[in-house]
């Protein structure tokens, strides 16, 4: 099997709300801006501390923008190999890396893996680890099949009917969770931080410009400053696991 062997959460924000973005992303991550990348200088890496990173963001020119995940392996030609064997579509191939869209529609990237192996660690309680896709309910199975064979990761019994987390191996730095909607609808995604405090992060996030969206049993659906959703989750954020009963 082509082993994942680093995972990066990609936020996507509109270009013309970038600035707003990448200042509020490194504020809350602790990070750094690396140089900007393309054409219309649309990437841009958030850099750690003594350690490698695993959050990048992206400035789209149409649409919302939301959040992808971004694989980096050992041979790319074999992981597409692998994804478009298991049903993804292939949305553009730059060679030494490529643009696939899962069975229901999911955006994802996959690139040569650098070298990343040290985890960034909490920042002020928090820490960006999963992306959340939020499934419609006609195509659950399949995007939940097609997830848990694509990454070979550990499925362990979720907190809600409607959820399935998948765990990567133990130093990876960002997990997936799927969540099943309500009703059929466009496919999204969205970052979570995990939170030894969500009022204290809330709390912080607010000071530098996010906004409150809404609220569940264990998580607070947040606004940035550029207009895109992202969940605070009660968790451990060394471990991503819910507290204990």
């Amino acid at each position: 099997m082509n082993t994942i062997r680093w995972t990066h959460a990609f936020v996507d924000r509109p270009l013309g709300r970038f600035a707003e973005a990448h200042a509020f992303w490194t504020a809350v991550t602790g990070t750094r801006l690396s140089g900007f990348r393309g054409e219309h200088r649309e990437f841009v890496t958030l850099l750690p501390d003594g350690a490698d990173p695993c959050l990048k963001l992206q400035g789209v020119l149409d649409g919302e923008g939301g959040a992808h995940l971004d694989f980096s392996v050992e041979d790319v030609r074999a992981f597409l190999a692998t994804a478009t064997g298991l049903g993804a579509a292939t949305a553009a191939d730059h060679g030494d890396w490529a643009v696939l869209r899962s069975p229901g529609g999911q955006p994802f990237c996959v690139g040569a893996w650098q070298g990343e192996a040290v985890r960034p660690p909490v920042a002020e309680g928090s820490r960006l680890d999963q992306v959340c896709l939020d499934v419609p309910p006609s195509v659950w199975d399949a995007e939940t099949a097609f997830w848990a064979a694509l990454t070979g990761w550990e499925s362990p019994a979720a907190s809600r009917p409607e959820f399935r987390v998948l765990r990567p191996p133990a130093g990876l730095p960002v997990r997936i969770l799927l969540q099943r909607l309500h009703d059929e609808r466009a496919p999204s995604a969205h970052p979570d931080l995990a939170c030894a405090d969500i009022g204290a992060t809330r709390a912080r996030h607010e000071r530098l410009g996010a906004t409150v969206a809404g609220r569940g049993p264990h998580w607070t659906v947040m606004r940035d400053p550029a207009g895109g959703v992202y969940c605070l989750t009660g968790r451990d954020p060394e471990t991503g696991g819910l507290p204990r009963a």
